[in-house]
């Protein structure tokens, strides 16, 4: 049965480190890991969360896009356990978008990412999969790939202007008043 992790926050070391290649997928450890990241993002009305962000330093994420209260024009998916990701291309249009952090509660910032990407990773049956994403999921895919490098987005940030507080972007943003 799965159970919620609890997530760090900025300031917490292992945010800033970076993550160790899962070896064995098929590893109960791993498989309930997997299990508890989809249960912790759901609770949080999250778009992906990293195993950084609960404290686990192995390279794996969700990938879990869903229209909820913190995004509500996110598309729709399934979410996807993301272990050992690589991005081996991308387009060469940046585009700057709003991201928030689970790990960084009540501040949004205008993160300039890759719009579209191809990635590779292995899925928690241990295949091989290669994909091109695009606009939001990709986004989320470079959010979450940076957490397994000791990346948070506000890192990203090309100046400090560009950071917002949760209710602000929720007002401005948002709901556009």
């Amino acid at each position: 049965m799965a159970e919620l992790n609890p997530i760090i926050q900025l300031g917490n070391p292992i945010l800033r480190q970076k993550a160790a290649w899962v070896e064995n997928i098929d590893d109960e450890y791993i498989q309930q890991l997997i299990d508890d990241l989809i249960a912790t993002v759901a609770k949080a009305n999250g778009v992906g969360i990293a195993a950084t962000q609960v404290a686990e330093s192995y390279r794996l994420f969700i990938l879990a896009s869903h229209p909820n209260a913190r995004y509500p024009y996110a598309p729709l998916m399934e979410p996807t356990a993301i272990i050992n990701p690589k991005i081996i291309a991308h387009s060469t249009e940046v585009v700057k978008g709003w991201e928030g952090c689970l790990s960084v509660p009540g501040i949004r910032g205008l993160v300039p990412r890759y719009q579209a990407i191809e990635v590779e990773y292995i899925d928690r049956n241990g295949e091989l999969q290669t994909q091109t994403l695009t606009d939001f999921v990709a986004r989320i895919f470079q959010h979450e790939n940076d957490h397994l490098d000791g990346i948070v987005f506000v890192d990203r940030l090309e100046s400090n202007l560009d950071m917002i507080t949760e209710q602000e972007f929720q007002k401005r943003v948002v709901n556009k008043t």
